[in-house]
This record gives structure tokens, sequence and C-alpha cells, in this order.
């Protein structure tokens, strides 16, 4: 019956510690319908809660001997997290742990070789990786909207809570190691910080950490309980713009994007600056997502998002910084992998001057180079090759293994079939009397252009025409009318001068390719077709 309940049921789960923290936890897996019991030592503050969430109050052992727990959620002094996560997983649960996952590397290991010999999920509680509005920045950064990431700093400041058992690195710094870990998909080569003392003899009050990374970002963390007012706020910087998230704005305003560009002038960099864009996150409690993440994790068999191998990542960087506090030099990471998960990258390259906007489709291995802007709606297939300058779309189609060279506007109305190659500077219409101050949207004509076809630079494609099958259109001629398969046009307007072939050669009289040795022939329609030969036509 106990197996039946574990494959078709919540998750049952009990929270050991209901302190400043832990009572969010037990509140949040209490209306998941998953908190089936509390472990807490003050008997008071217990019979309080087990009143409130309805749960009975049971001591540790208790809950580890109990098969109808799942996992325990560890709240408890940080000291404790790795022993207590050991006779957790020992017992056979599951285990959700606060930050941070030790305080030190080594028992952390030991925890890991535990979960991995019993096979059982150990997720530590790095929240900001569970927050909407940075699950959106991520999106933002693996789109490649941000560019190349250079550099990214946060920001964690408040009055308070003064601790004792570890110094403010240790209790605030781990939420924003595990973001910027994500955002560079590896561990950092180098650590560097600096430890201020105000209140307690040896115990930071306020630190700067700096980290550097093999791929080229750099990370700046700073964070202090002795500043006058709450501050979280993390910012990405990229070569094609910028982003802020800022946990203590309105929902709208949680995560900006800043489109600003550095343009080079003779030598000189000067800002190019754009407006702000608010990106749209849509409101939940982060604490109740990651209860969801952790509860779906068991239930599935799925790795955790902040797993155990994520966890020691960030341990390394606190361990990291708090040898360098002592000898304020940087300290070196010797890693053989990274301990974050890498940003899941597109199938597909995007400069990073280059913009995809939302709600369009690029094929795998397309790739779209500067400056080039590809509107929404637009399906762009599957091993194209877009140059730079280019725009597309919006609501257009272009198939598979396509070319577009530099300066094409490809508008509403142009379908691309596959294999279709636009040379540069070719132009395409999309109305026939177009007028800046009339609105013609309704109008548009339809340009289709067959597979295989090449359009020569410079070229124009007047509207409402159908463009064959591997035609080849000139460079520089004007297309005014329907064109044939296989049909080489040139001048202005377009006239047909022959034939091409498939491999986009020019036919003799022998209507045979100089390149393939394919055969045509003309047809009664007066059409340009292949001869198919079988196999015994060619022996013979």
């Amino acid at each position: 019956m106990s197996n039946e309940r574990n494959e078709a049921a919540v998750p049952r789960v009990a929270v050991v510690g209901c302190g400043y923290w832990g009572i969010n936890l037990v509140r949040n897996f209490h209306l998941t319908e998953a908190l089936a019991a509390i472990c807490e030592a003050n008997p008071a503050r217990a019979a309080e809660l087990s009143a409130q969430f309805g749960v009975p109050n049971r001591t540790l052992d208790e809950v580890l001997a109990d098969p109808e727990i799942d996992a325990v959620v560890l709240a408890t002094p940080a000291e404790t997290h790795a022993a207590l996560a050991l006779r957790a997983i020992d017992a056979g649960k599951h285990v959700f742990v606060e930050k941070p996952l030790a305080l030190a590397e080594e028992d952390a290991a030991k925890v890991r070789t535990a979960a991995e010999a019993r096979g059982r999920v150990v997720m530590v509680g790095h929240l900001l990786q569970y927050h909407p509005a940075f699950l959106r920045l991520k999106q933002l950064v693996a789109e490649g909207r941000l560019g190349r990431l250079r550099y990214i700093y946060s920001n964690r400041l408040n009055l308070g809570k003064f601790r004792r058992t570890e110094n403010v690195f240790w209790s605030f710094a781990p939420h924003d190691i595990s973001m910027i870990l994500a955002l560079a998909g590896e561990a950092p080569e180098s650590v560097q910080a600096v430890g201020h003392s105000y209140l307690y003899n040896g115990i930071a009050d306020v630190t700067t950490t700096h980290l550097k990374f093999a791929n080229g970002i750099n990370g700046h963390i700073h964070v202090s309980w002795l500043h006058p007012n709450k501050e979280q706020k993390l910012v990405v910087v990229g070569e094609a713009g910028m982003a802020v998230f800022d946990d203590g704005q309105a929902w709208t305003h949680k995560l900006v994007l800043y489109p600003h560009r550095v343009a080079w002038r003779d030598g000189a960099a000067e800002p190019a600056k754009a407006d702000a864009t608010p990106i749209e996150v849509l409101p939940a409690e982060p604490l109740r997502l990651e209860c969801l993440h952790f509860l779906e994790c068991i239930r599935d068999g799925r790795q955790a998002r902040t797993d155990v191998n994520e966890g020691i990542g960030v341990l390394s960087v606190l361990e990291a910084a708090q040898r360098s506090m002592k000898t304020g030099e940087w300290v070196d990471l010797k890693r053989a992998q990274p301990v974050a998960a890498a940003v899941e990258k597109p199938p597909f390259f995007v400069h990073e001057t280059a913009c995809v906007d939302d709600g369009a489709v690029v094929g795998e291995g397309t790739r779209i180079w500067h400056f080039t802007h590809v509107l929404k709606n637009t399906v762009v297939g599957r091993g194209c090759n877009i140059g730079q300058n280019v725009m597309i779309g919006p609501d257009v189609t272009v198939g598979d293994r396509c070319k577009i060279q530099n300066n094409v506007s490809v508008y509403p109305g142009v379908i691309l079939e596959d294999g279709v190659f636009c040379g540069p500077s070719c132009v395409f219409t999309n109305v026939n009397n177009p007028r800046a101050e009339i609105e013609r949207k309704d109008e548009f004509r339809v340009t289709h252009v067959g597979r295989g076809a090449s359009i020569g630079a410079n070229a124009t494609v007047v509207c409402g025409h159908n463009l064959g099958a591997y035609c080849f259109i000139g460079a520089g001629a004007v297309v005014t009318k329907d064109v044939p398969a296989h049909a080489l046009m040139v001048g202005n307007p377009a006239r047909q001068i022959g034939w091409v072939s498939h491999a986009g050669e020019k036919l003799g009289d022998d209507l045979t390719c100089p390149r393939t040795g394919q055969r045509y022939r003309i047809d009664d329609n007066g059409q340009l077709v292949e001869i198919v030969e079988d196999a015994e036509t060619k022996i013979a």
C-alpha cells in the first residue's frame, strides 16, 4: 500500500526546524498537501504549529523510522546540515536542505556519495534559482538577447539580521553565487574576497568578492548586513545588452532589459543607449515553486535544478572566498568539470548583435549574423545561413538550407521554399503602389520563390509573381512577371535568355549540365524537365 501511495500521491515530508525560515517551508509544504509532520524542539512553538497546520510534532528518530514519510526538509543551523542529511539518506529519505549544503566541501562530498549510493534526491535551497524573474533572465541569456556575457554583479544588502555563527558572506552570498554560476555555465577559475568586521571580531559584516571565469566572464558580489536599506539586485552585462533583476521592485519591473551597446568611432568607445524594456514575468512565490520542484523530483525521479552537485559548486566558491579573506590573495579553484548546469543553448547560432523576436521559430543548425532582425511569427528553417543586416518578417516563412546574403529584407507575403539563394542587396516588394501615409497591409501580394531558386545581387522581384523551382535571376535584374522553373532571367525588365540546371549551370543546345552530366528536355508545355533514366537504359 505504501508503494502504491508513493507512485500516485504527493510525497509526504517532515520539516525539521521551524524557526525564522523554517516556518515558511512549513507553510508552503502544507499548501502543497505534502506536509506530514514537523520536528520542533521548542514545546510551545511545536504545539502552536501543530495545531495551526494539523500535523504532529515528532522527534527526528520517529520521522526517520516512519516509512510513510518520503523526505525530510532541513531548516536547522548550517553546521548541522551535512550530518542530518547523511542520517536522513541512510534512513532512505530524500532531502531538501537549506543553504549552505555543508560548511566543508569534504562533508558535502560525503552527502553526494551517500545520495548516489541510495538513489535519493538531495536538493539545496538556493531559492533564487526558482524565482520567475531569474528563470526569465536565464531564458534571455540562452536566447542571445544580451549577446556574449562579460560581467555579472550582485548587491545583497540589508540592516541585520546579525549572526555570530557565520559571516555575512556565508549567510547572504550563496544565492548570488548560485545565480552567477548558473548564468556563467561553469565554475570560476579563481576567487578573491575582502571582508570587514565591525560588530563581532572575526565575523565579517561586509564583503566584496570577485570571480574570474575561463570563458571571459567576471563576477562581483557585494553583501552587507550593515546597510541603511534593503537591496537585492543582480546586473548582467553582455555585449549586445544589459539586464537588471531587482527583487525590490514590483513584479512589472523586477526584470528590465536595457538594449544598450558600446559603439566605436575613430577608435573611441561611446555609449549607445536605448530605451529600457520591462520584461513580463508572471508573479509567483519562489519558495512555492522551489517546494513544488522538490516534490516533482521525488515523484518523477528527476534531477533537481539545485542538486547536490550544484550545492557543492557553490560551497567551493564559499570556501575559496573565505580563504581569500584571510590573505587578500586570489585563490585558484582546480575543478575538472562545471559545477552548475550550463545555460541551455538553442540549437542554432544568433550573433550577439542580432535579434530574434519572441514568437519567431529558428531551425536547428541555422546561423544568423550581425545586426539581423527576425520578427515575430516568422519561421526560419533548418541549416540556413542569414547574413548581416537582414530583416525577415513578420509572418514570413523561410525553408530549410536557404542562404540570405547581406542587406536583404524579406517582407510579409514572401515565401521562400527550401534551398533558395538570395544574393546581396536583392529586393522584394509586397505592394505595387506604396504610399508613406496610406496603410496597405491588407493589400500585400504574395511572392512565391520555388525550391532551389537563385536571386542575384541587387536584383528586384516585384510582388505578386511566382519564381519557379531552380530558376536563376541574374544580378540587377527586375522581375515583373512569373518565372518558369529553371529559367535564366536577366535585364530590366527581366527576360529569359536560357535555362539552368539543378546545379545552377547554364545549359547549351544539348540541354546537358556541364557540371553533373544531367540531361534535360523541353516538354509539350515549353517547360524544362529532367530526363530520368532507369538502370536498364544506363546499362544499354
